[in-house]
């Protein structure tokens, strides 16, 4: 499994090679999210409109190594937009992926961009 948790790793919105269209707005629930695969990687959107921001991040939540992070709790904490895990409650932030619980593991998360009505993710390749 630590071989799956290695292919993830955050992208920069200046370092994005190519945007992937994920679909479009209509395809996300609202204050929700839902999930995509690009390559070997299974990536979850949330469309945040309480916020009215968008994000992406890996669905593997690096805990327990389950794909469910998609189906998480989203909120705020300190006004950082974050995500728990379904299954444990972990939470990780939605910027830049640290763990919001102190502990050591992290997520890797994806810039977001809405171009007409459709979604797009940034990746290195």
């Amino acid at each position: 499994m630590e071989e799956i948790l290695n292919q993830y790793e955050t992208v920069n919105l200046t370092d994005v090679k190519v945007w992937y269209n994920a679909g479009t707005i209509e395809d996300f629930p609202s204050n929700g999210g839902g999930c995509i695969k690009y390559k070997n990687k299974q990536i979850a959107i949330i469309k945040f409109d309480r916020r009215n921001q968008w994000f992406a991040c890996q669905n593997l939540c690096p805990h327990k190594m389950e794909m469910v992070l998609s189906r998480g709790m989203i909120g705020s904490m300190d006004d950082i937009p974050k995500i728990a895990c379904p299954m444990h409650k972990k939470t990780f932030s939605l910027i830049d992926g640290s763990n919001l619980n102190g502990e050591d593991y992290s997520i890797a998360t994806y810039p977001v961009k809405i171009v007409d009505q459709d979604v797009f993710v940034g990746f290195l390749e």
